[in-house]
């Protein structure tokens, strides 16, 4: 008879079972110390993951077939796709649904904020008048399409940087060789200190050194969020590098420029896509955080909702309903697109295809 070790014990038994269990204490959690940009970065190369699972001759339109067939049966997918219709919808056509000018002080007899007097909702202004005696639903409305406006301007802005930097770190790691990982590495180093720094962070310092304006946000915001483009092309990149479509295209002595722009780019902007709607979320709160933090534009006049909600800071025990409404507004389509890019995500994932 073979004498009995360790390896031909139960497998499934711990150490700590075998001993008699004196090790009972709980462990702290992996997680919790592991650093804030090594997280972000997980999350960033577990969509990069996620898109990669395409077929041997990458194309991926079946897999967004059965994504978007798992959304339209999502309540969540469902809601967030009516929250971002509707705000859509106002923001496009808010010059025509405003009844009247953001910036007319008609009814400024009627509004004394230095005696706590305000005018709340009535017929002829449905969400009441501001401190200034200006039509709220107005510039609530107006207020929206500045939001999609610093939005999707914010979001090309990481798109395009992150695509460039991203692609170019990509086709070096997979097609440059030596020298081309040497690049990817060097990009890469510089695209962990930025995940290193909160998003918003990040923005404010870039908003305080250009000085305030409307585009100052937009640059800020964008800027902010190359990191996360970035990382997601180049982690698509490399998973599509190795499929048998770019081998053959090696094989056939394709050169390599024309490998990586002609096949593998295309093949990887699924997570690109992905995290655009997410991005548009995180833009909207960030510039309405710059905007309330004075660093929008300067033209306190125009309508934006960090603005707005900055103004109304001052009456918020006497009049709340000037804070409340921009305040749900930025909450409200924040939540759409989140959950458009969270069921997008999920209805992406292998593991819930079946």
């Amino acid at each position: 008879m073979m004498p009995t070790t360790p390896s031909s014990q139960n497998p499934s038994e711990s150490p700590e079972t075998r001993g008699g269990g004196e090790d009972t204490a709980p462990r702290e959690s992996t997680e919790d110390r592991v650093p804030l940009h090594r997280r972000k970065a997980a999350k960033v190369d577990r969509l990069a993951e996620l898109m990669g699972e395409r077929s041997d001759d990458g194309h991926g339109a079946g897999v967004w077939r059965e994504a978007f067939r798992r959304m339209s049966r999502s309540p969540m997918a469902i809601s967030g796709a009516v929250i971002v219709a509707v705000f859509l919808l106002v923001a496009l056509f808010s010059p025509l649904i405003a009844p009247y000018s953001p910036t007319s002080q008609a009814w400024g007899g009627e509004v004394f904020p230095n005696r706590n007097e305000f005018v709340g909702p009535r017929a002829e202004n449905w969400l009441g008048l501001d401190h200034l005696g200006r039509d709220m639903f107005s510039r609530m409305v107006i207020g929206a399409r500045q939001t999609l406006m610093v939005g999707v301007v914010a979001t090309l802005v990481g798109f395009l940087f992150g695509a460039l930097l991203g692609g170019t770190a990509g086709a070096c790691s997979v097609l440059g060789g030596r020298w081309g990982r040497q690049v990817d590495n060097v990009i890469m180093r510089v695209i962990d200190m930025m995940l290193a720094l909160p998003t918003l962070l990040l923005a404010v310092t870039v908003a305080a050194l250009v000085g305030p304006s409307l585009t100052t946000v937009m640059l800020a915001v964008g800027i902010a969020q190359v990191p996360i483009f970035a990382r997601l092309l180049r982690g698509a990149m490399i998973s599509q590098g190795n499929r048998e479509y770019v081998l053959a295209a090696r094989a056939l002595g394709v050169r390599g420029h024309k490998i990586a722009i002609s096949h593998i780019l295309p093949n990887s902007m699924g997570p690109v896509i992905v995290q655009s709607t997410l991005t548009l979320a995180t833009a909207i709160i960030d510039a309405a955080a710059l905007s309330y933090l004075g660093l929008g534009n300067p033209d306190a006049s125009f309508p934006e909702w960090g603005t707005m909600l900055s103004e109304a800071q001052r009456f918020l025990s006497t009049a709340p309903s000037l804070a409340v409404y921009p305040a749900l507004g930025i909450i409200i389509t924040a939540l759409g697109f989140t959950l458009m890019g969270e069921s997008l995500r999920e209805a992406l994932d292998p593991k819930l295809r079946n």
